[in-house]
Order: structure tokens, then sequence, then C-alpha cells
């Protein structure tokens, strides 16, 4: 083992002080956690040990106050052998005495054996081999591996699914996936509109960082998760009735959004629901801002924005438009007409290069935004754009199809680390479009104030040491370019033409708007600001992810309570075993390149069999571990709790499935007593467990039993990743005598939800039968 500090507590509150100075494990038999450290199977090693076998008074069995005591540092074998615990509590002696061998029994405790780490042979490998799910790791290395040992109840979600943490939205792919996979729409909808409103757009629209990070790009490629975003997204907008729904009840509360891009419209729908009175206004004669003026309707058609926000409509959201705040509407006005104003008013404005002749260039955003005025031949024959993000992309592609001969893109970045999505990157090549990464600007050449092209000029590196964005050139390496008109596309500035001597609010550093990091509050005490007006430009949905935030913000300043959150409660996830042996993704339908214009849409919807078949791809990436415990069940099927330093908490809320832990217990949290209250006149519990030995191994299944009493209780371990109570064997045992035919019955329901894996089917068998068992061996 590696040194570590060794300290010997004499109380408890010594323990937990030492706990809680980090980096420290408790050690009482020491069974579990000396193989823990000698094999260096977690990534990170205790730089102390706290030993609480010196603390006195933790060791004792105590029948009294109408329950049974168990001190947490009472040994197994102690259990295992008291006369009272075997005669009333029979289920906790059998389940004791099954433990390991004589040797590990007389060493381990009771408090030990439920605080003891998964038994995967994944999380086990010496050194870390596997850094997995209920590491910190992205994956459950079982779900394509070898899982014959592993969870036929589905998995546990230890920490968020790659997938979602790196969504800028924290959208729960997986959940909705999952819901998708039972043919269940409208739960898969809820899931995801509780942070995505839009879900059409952003399934055209989006960068999907999501898919980058999908865990089946290790073995094959990413679930095509767009797709099946724009078909669940038009799905919801075909039925916008249900899902953009008046609120239920009205707060009385007023705001006022300013400006109808993503994260204004994202803010409008939260605050909408929540029951305030929303007014968006727009200076444009439609709203949705971005959406609804520069993405391309090739990429985004018009009639999708438009059906969004006829859906907010519904939802009783009101829109005040050809309305330019700071000319046609006083911002102070607003303050005092509402009880908040939020402002999102976007990018708009064109930021300044400094090179000769930028006088003579276009504007790409503008160029979007016009694009009418750009038909009938007046692009030119060679266009020459610049910038290498997403917007440079759609300016390149509209370009090209206004039919320009040849369209030229050069950006700073190298070809790898362009800021544009490969899909984006590929349709511009598709097209014809030159792409020359790493070359920047250096002047417009000009005849007489006419565009002939632009000579540019190698960059050699596009961020410094640090990091940070800072061109480096090769002057002596510049490049004529031949061009008829020059679309810049290298960035846009914030709208702040609101703000003047009368109305301000404070900047940052970077010229945009200061908020508060929590509530998105700018310096005017109930104004907010969001999206681009505050980061610069962005994502579609980044700024769907400020838009919420905000109305969060909004609604904690009124005063409103409302939660849209989802349930941080764990629950049990599967995946289609069939669907995860598909190795390749869907691919979009899209129209022949020859047949592609400015209005059509380039590609279709998935169907939605196509998405449920890609929703199948999905690992729902949790963790398949069985929980190892054979006292864990009997605890819950005696109705146990697990007193300790701070709080009691019932044994079946006690497991859980957290990064290197298999208990709800914090850091610095001890396990103190074990109770369980007397049983009922007559009730008998037993406990029975399988092994391929009968001692030293885990559990393949165990199975603990409580019957003649008001409350019956199966509980299965080492079938799921924490203890499984069966209530549908429960209910199937209730006021009834147990005999054979009702035992197997109960069997039979206790693995009615079972979703095995191929190789770990036989535990269903072996489970059913241990049910049975267990309730006959009750009963004599």
């Amino acid at each position: 083992m590696k040194p570590f500090k060794h300290i010997n507590a004499r109380t408890v509150n010594e323990a937990v002080n030492a706990l809680g100075a980090g980096k420290t494990d408790i050690i009482a038999g020491g069974t579990d956690l000396l193989g823990t450290l000698k094999d260096n199977i977690l990534p990170d090693y205790p730089s102390a040990v706290v030993n609480i076998k010196t603390v006195p008074g933790l060791d004792y069995i105590r029948h009294e106050d109408g329950m049974l005591k168990i001190g947490a540092l009472t040994r197994l074998s102690d259990i295992s052998e008291d006369a009272g615990v075997k005669k009333n509590y029979t289920a906790l002696a059998q389940a004791a005495k099954s433990v390991g061998s004589p040797h590990i029994r007389d060493m381990g405790t009771i408090g030990g054996t439920l605080a003891q780490l998964p038994r995967c042979w994944y999380f086990r490998k010496p050194e870390n081999r596997f850094p997995c799910n209920r590491k910190g790791g992205s994956e459950c290395f079982a779900i394509l591996g070898d899982n014959r040992y592993h969870s036929i109840f589905g998995g546990m979600k230890s920490h968020a699914s790659p997938c979602t943490q790196e969504c800028p939205a924290g959208t729960d792919i997986p959940a909705y996936f999952e819901q998708i996979r039972s043919g269940n729409w409208d739960e898969a909808a809820d899931i995801i509109m509780k942070v995505n409103a839009m879900p059409a757009i952003t399934g055209r629209v989006c960068a999907h960082f999501c898919q980058s990070k999908c865990n089946r790009c290790q073995t094959d490629e990413s679930v095509l998760i767009s797709g099946v975003e724009r078909t669940l997204g038009d799905y919801i907008l075909d039925n916008s009735d249900k899902f953009y729904a008046p609120p239920a009840a009205e707060t009385g509360k007023s705001i006022a959004i300013v400006g109808s891009g993503p994260s204004g419209l994202s803010a409008a729908y939260f605050l909408r629901k929540a029951g305030n009175s929303v007014t968006v206004i727009d200076s444009k004669a439609e709203a949705g801002g971005m959406l609804m003026y520069a993405i391309p309707a090739y990429r985004l058609p018009k009639d999708v924005v438009r059906k969004f926000v006829k859906a907010l409509e519904g939802m009783g959201v009101k829109f005040l438009l050809n309305t330019k705040v700071g000319e046609t509407t006083d911002p102070e006005e607003l303050e005092k007409q509402y009880d908040s104003v939020l402002f999102a008013t976007g990018t708009w404005k064109r930021p300044v290069v400094g090179i000769a002749g930028e006088e003579l260039t276009v504007f790409g955003l503008d160029f979007l935004v016009e694009v009418n005025k750009w038909m009938e031949g007046k692009i030119g024959t060679d266009v020459l754009v610049t910038g290498g993000g997403n917007v440079a992309m759609d300016v390149a592609v509209t370009a090209k199809r206004l039919g320009a001969k040849k369209v030229t893109l050069a950006c700073l970045e190298p070809r790898d680390r362009m800021p544009a999505s490969a899909e984006e990157i590929a349709r511009a090549e598709a097209e014809g479009i030159v792409i020359m990464p790493s070359w920047g600007l250096n002047k417009v050449i000009e005849e007489n104030g006419v565009v002939k092209g632009m000579q540019l000029k190698r960059c050699v590196s596009a961020w410094d040491e640090t990091g940070a964005f800072n061109p480096q050139y090769e002057v002596c390496e510049t490049l004529n370019v031949k061009a008829q008109n020059i679309l810049m596309a290298v960035g846009q500035r914030v709208d702040l033409s609101f703000l003047d001597d009368k109305y301000q609010m404070q900047l940052n550093r970077r010229g945009l708007i200061d908020i508060s990091e929590d509530t998105q509050m700018t310096s005017r005490k109930g104004v907010f600001a969001t999206g681009d007006a505050t980061t610069g430009p962005g994502t579609v949905i980044g700024a769907i992810a400020a838009g919420h935030k905000a109305a969060n913000g909004i609604n904690r300043y009124l005063d409103v309570e409302y939660s849209n959150q989802a349930s941080g409660a764990s629950k049990a996830v599967s995946f289609d075993p069939v669907g995860i042996q598909n190795k390749q993704a869907i691919k979009l339908r899209e129209l022949d390149t020859d047949k592609r214009s400015l209005e059509l849409e380039d590609s279709f919807t998935p169907t939605t069999e196509e998405a449920f078949l890609e929703a199948g791809r999905c690992l729902n990436c949790a963790c398949y571990a069985v929980h190892p415990s054979d006292v864990a069940p009997a605890l819950i099927a005696l109705g146990g709790s697990i007193v300790t330093d701070r709080r009691t908490i019932s044994a079946e809320d006690f497991f859980a499935v957290n990064i290197s832990s298999n208990t709800v217990l914090a850091e610095d949290e001890v396990i103190t007593e074990i109770r369980i209250p007397a049983p009922e006149e007559g009730s008998k519990s037993a406990f029975i467990k399988h092994a391929f030995r009968k001692s030293i191994d885990f559990p393949i299944v165990n199975c603990a039993v409580k019957v003649g009493c008001t409350e019956p209780r199966v509980c299965l371990g080492a079938v799921a990743p924490t203890p499984y109570r069966a209530y549908k064997a429960e209910k199937v045992i209730a006021d009834k005598a147990i005999s054979e035919e009702v035992a197997e019955e109960a069997g039979a329901a206790a693995v009615e939800d079972a979703m095995p894996f191929e190789a770990s089917k036989y535990k269903v068998q072996l489970a059913k039968v241990m049910v049975k068992r267990a309730l006959l061996a009750a009963v004599k």
C-alpha cells in the first residue's frame, strides 16, 4: 500500500472531524478497505485512514425500547450467533452468517458491510485500470463488456451522462431516449422541455456538442442525437396545444422581454409557464431574431420558427413587433410599466477588423438578412467569405446558391479547430466551397473603389501560449484571392443601442452587459439581461440555456414559486440490448446537391420508426454493478434503519449509487447504530443466498423476506445497483397464507420488471426461485 497517516479516533466526533479534513477513509473491520488500498482501485488515494475500532461503546447487541439495537462495530459473527437475533430477527442472523468466511465474519462489522463498495470486476480492477462510471468516469464498461453477474433491473446514475454534461442546457438525453424506446413520446417531450422549449429548432441548428461526448464514439459512431431530437421536436410542434398550454394559474406579475431571439423566446416560455404575463418586444417585423433572419431557410425553415412563435402566443405570450426600444419606446418607461424587464438584444452589430479597404466589404450578417437584394446575379462570379464559424458557412453556401461560380472561405483557425460544426463544413465542401484554413486578412485589393480581391497573410497560430485568442502571423507569406464581393463573417458585436446618457447600466471589460452570475440581474434593480448581449456571439442552445436561467432569476426576484427542474431521485434506467448492437447511426435523408436551393430544407426529419431505432443505440450510460451486501436486503425486509452521528435513515433510503460510494452518507458521516423494530406477533423472516461456493463468494442472487405480518416484505440483493424491494411480489402475498403456489406466483411477480443483459438472463430465473424458496423457508 501507499503511505498514509493512521488516526486512532477516541470518539465519534473525533472521527467525523478527521473525515471532514478531506481525502480520508474510515476503517472498521478493514475487510473491504484494505483490499481497496492494496489494489489501488480508486482514482484518489487517501492521505489518512481513521480507525474507529478505538471508539468505545459501538460494539453491542441490545433488545430494548421495543427494538433491536446493534452497534456499528458489532462483528457479523456475534450477530449471527446471538440467540435473540436468531429467534426474532432470523433473516438478519442468516444474512450475517452467509457473509464471506468465518475469518471475515470475525473481522467484518455490520456498519462496514452496509457501506462496502461495489463488486463489479471493472470497478475492482487493480490500478484503476477501468475508470468507470462509479469512479466519476464516463462509461460503464459492463454494458458492452462482460456483464454476466450484473444488474437484471437496469442501471442507476451516479452522475449525469457525458452527453448531458456537454449540453449547455443540461438536457437529459438518455432519459428522453428511454421514453422514446418505450413508445412514450409525451413523456419524452416533457423531459426535453424542462430545459429546452424549442427542440424542433435545436434538432436542426444546434451544434450538438453532446454527440462528440457520446460513449459510442469509443467503439463505432455517435448516436445521432440531433436526428432523434428533431423528430421529437416536430412531434411537439404538431401537438402544440398539448405542450404549449397556458398556465393553470396567473401570478399577477408582468415581464417585458426586449429581443425575440432564442434566448428571449426561451425566457418567454419559462416565464409564461410559471404564470407570469409576458410581452416580447422586437424591432423586426417578425419574431425569432437570428432564427428568423440570419439562419438560412435550407437549414431552418421559417415555418418552423413561425410555428414555435405561434405556440408561444397560444400560451398567452404577447408580441410587440416593429418596435425599437431606445427609439420608439423608452426603456425607463418599460421599467415603470412592468414588474421586471429582460434585455436579450443579441449581437447584430458589425465588428471593426481594422484592415485597409474594410469599408468596401459586406457584413456577413447583413448579407444573410438582406439576401433577397443579392438575387439575379448581383453576388458576382467570385466571392470571398472570411470567418470559420457556422455563420461563415451559411454565408458561403448562400453565396454559392445565389449563383457565384467560385466561393472561397478563409479563416484564422487550422482545419481541426474551426469553430463551425463538422456537419456545416461538410455541407460547404459538398457544394464546392474552397476552404482555406490558417489565413488572416491583410488588405482589400481594389481599383478606384471597386473590389478586386483580398490579400491574405499566413496565420501561424490563432491562440497564444495561455490559450487566449491572439493571432500570430507570418507577414512575409501572403496570398491574393480574386473576389468581386467580400463577405465578412468574423464576428458580431452586441446591440446596446437602447443605452444612452439617460439610461445606463454597467458593462464588463468586453463591453457586454454585466450581470449577476446567479440571477442574471444587471446593475439596475429588477432589470435582467441574457444571451449574446452578456456573452458575445454564442450557440443557439447556449442562448436557450441562458434564457432559462434568466427566467429562473426573474421568478426568484418576483417571489414566484415555480420549479421546472427534473427530479434528482435515483431510478432504474435501461437500454435496448438489441438496439445497442447497431454500430451505424441512421443517416438523414437529404436533397440531391443539384436540387438544393435557398428555400427548401436540405434534409428530412427522421421518421418515428427511424428515431426509435436510433434511440435504441443509446447505451444509457449508468452503473449496472450490483449491490453486494448480504445484510442490506435483510435490514430492508425487517424494516430497519441506520443511525449516524447526525440522523436516522430508513434502510430502504440508505443505499444509493454515488461516485465511489454505495450509500447516502456524507464524506464525514459515520454509522453508529442499526435499529430494527420488534417483530409483530406471528411474523417470520428468512434469508437465502446463491453463490458459487458456500464461503468467500459474494452473492449471485440473495433474498430476504418477512411474512405473517401487516406489511410483508420481499427484498432481493445482487440483482440491481441497490437492494431491490419486490413490491409486486409483496402484493401477491399480502393477506395470503404462503403455499407452494403463492410462493411461485410471488417469485414470478418479483421479476416482472426485469430487464437483463443477454448474458445475465439466467439471474432472472434464479431470482424467481430464490423468492419462492425464501418464502417457503420463512413459514417453515
